[in-house]
């Protein structure tokens, strides 16, 4: 017979090895003493755990601190390549950032997140790479936006039931009905924008990359909104990103 009291502390030592992985990236590496500080863990829990990540290469000890090692990265790698999506867009997501001079961005969803797969940042000082990787919110984010438009009213509840609708700026919708108002209004016109919602001063416009009945993601052009103002947006970039979904199905049908 199973013993359940075992997989109920299994369950709990999986949670506390996640609480201590997230503070090492929060932290950006730390010690044995201030993780403990930071999960209210003991330290000889700590301590052990840490030792055996460290025995399978998922974290790096240099000094006395404790940093994340390279096998996420590889791990990472790996999930992100599983999307054909990302293979068949990269080089589209190039090719947008060349021609208009602006960010281009490849993002997809999952769990009512949004996640940067791939950018580039065009003439802008911001480090794409920094994005790369990283969670967003959907309903302040013109490619969350795109890709909720496209999936059922139940699904899209569920994201706000899971995750709110925080305001990032002043000009952040909070309200369910005005979003589901905004989620329409993109269906109809075939692109989503963010002016301001997520960043003060940074505009951006996005189109959903669907293919059959499923949304696989979103294409993105951003920029500061002196350049990126909704006239550019709603005119050259959309019918720029319109274009390039077709480029990126093709690519998708000769993989």
């Amino acid at each position: 017979m199973p013993n359940e009291h075992a997989g109920s502390r299994g369950v709990k030592s999986d949670d506390t090895l996640f609480a201590i992985i997230e503070q090492l990236r929060e932290a950006d590496g730390a010690g044995v003493t201030e993780l403990a500080d930071r999960t209210g863990l003991a330290k000889s829990t700590v301590h052990d755990h840490l030792a055996s990540m460290r025995a399978h290469d998922f974290v790096v000890k240099r000094g006395d601190a404790y940093h994340l090692g390279l096998q996420f990265f590889s791990y990472g790698q790996y999930v992100r390549n599983r999307y054909d999506v990302y293979e068949a867009a990269k080089p589209i997501v190039d090719d947008l950032v060349e021609t208009t001079g602006e960010m281009g961005w490849l993002l997809t969803h999952e769990n009512g997140r949004l996640m940067y797969l791939y950018g580039r940042a065009g003439r802008t000082n911001i480090n794409a790479n920094t994005l790369i990787g990283s969670w967003a919110y959907m309903h302040c984010n013109s490619g969350g936006k795109a890709i909720l438009a496209h999936l059922p009213e139940s699904d899209v509840r569920d994201v706000i039931d899971r995750h709110g609708l925080p305001a990032r700026t002043a000009n952040t919708i909070t309200e369910p009905d005005a979003l589901f108002e905004e989620l329409a209004q993109v269906r109809e016109q075939g692109y989503a924008l963010n002016l301001g919602e997520d960043l003060e001063g940074i505009h951006a416009v996005a189109v959903p990359l669907l293919f059959g009945e499923e949304v696989h993601g979103a294409l993105a052009v951003a920029g500061p909104a002196h350049r990126v103002n909704r006239e550019r947006c709603e005119g050259e970039l959309a019918e720029r990103l319109r274009a390039s979904t077709n480029d990126v199905e093709l690519n998708l049908a000769y993989r």
